[in-house]
């Protein structure tokens, strides 16, 4: 072990730093032999078969590509669940659990009904549907082969979600029949001008229509997604956005303007305005 350890530690060095490729190397090969970590350090000495050398040597060489190591192994684990992901859907981020943290901290004596716009992955959804047991989940996206992964995630989660391909910038016939206790959304926010500040893990292998946001209209998300939570969110329902740290103030102020209250905007662990709760 000690010797292909070596190999991923002097091939990604000039890429990420020790800490990250040790946490890449035990992902990887727990991926291809089924051990874990502790596991393989209470058995230094394990004995690889060629097979699982070379996908380890196949992995490896994928990560010097930058791409992102969740996508090369086909999951990743948010809010301690599994979570299958391609290039189809945003990798879950530490933030969108500080989200999913704020939701049910706010309802877990309450039953009631939630809708998730822009699911991706279903990390949301699934997450609520999973440890809100008293709420009845829905979730929206505009792509289907999103869709197809967050019904993957559901179905792997034990979940049951109801699903529904829409453009919340078109969202005319949507769940009309519903009004909601909860909408949650993490959309697309990041400026066209931000992209320079990206990782290339991100900008060559992420979805770009997941990601990104005109410079003239960095909110159009958020007006199409408030302007339908005025009109599905029942009296005293509550909407919740991940947010883009520098228009912490514009959201806010442009959910205030369509006559939501108590609106409140959090940082997150890193002290960046990253959320907001609104009361419709």
């Amino acid at each position: 072990m000690n010797r292909l350890k070596r190999k991923f530690l002097d091939s990604l060095s000039g890429f990420y730093n020790e800490k990250e490729i040790r946490s890449l190397f035990f992902q990887s090969v727990q991926k291809v032999t089924g051990y874990s970590k502790s596991a393989l350090l209470a058995n230094p000495d394990f004995p690889f078969s060629g097979e699982q050398e070379k996908q380890l040597n196949i992995i490896l060489a994928q990560l010097l590509t930058m791409e992102p190591v969740q996508y090369i192994l086909g999951e990743c684990e948010f809010y301690g669940l599994p979570f299958y992901v391609n290039p189809s859907v945003l990798i879950p981020r530490s933030e969108t659990e500080e989200l999913v943290e704020w939701i049910l901290s706010d309802h877990s004596n309450r039953t009631g009904n939630l809708l998730d716009i822009g699911t991706g992955s279903g990390c949301i959804a699934v997450s609520v549907a999973r440890l809100l047991k008293s709420f009845s989940v829905s979730a929206i996206d505009v792509s289907a082969s999103a869709l197809a992964v967050a019904k993957k995630n559901a179905e792997r989660n034990g979940c049951q979600i109801q699903f529904m391909q829409t453009d919340i910038l078109n969202p005319e016939n949507s769940f009309e029949e519903i009004a909601f206790d909860v909408i949650v959304s993490n959309p697309p926010y990041i400026r066209e001008q931000e992209k320079q500040q990206m990782s290339d893990n991100v900008l060559k292998y992420e979805p770009h229509l997941a990601l990104f946001v005109p410079d003239n209209d960095p909110l159009v998300f958020y007006r199409s997604i408030s302007v339908f939570g005025k009109k599905r969110l029942k009296e005293n329902g509550k909407l919740y956005l991940e947010i883009n740290e520098g228009l912490g103030e514009e959201t806010v102020n442009l959910l205030s303007l369509l006559g939501y209250r108590d609106v409140v905007l959090r940082k997150d662990i890193f002290g960046k305005d990253r959320m907001i709760r609104a009361t419709r």
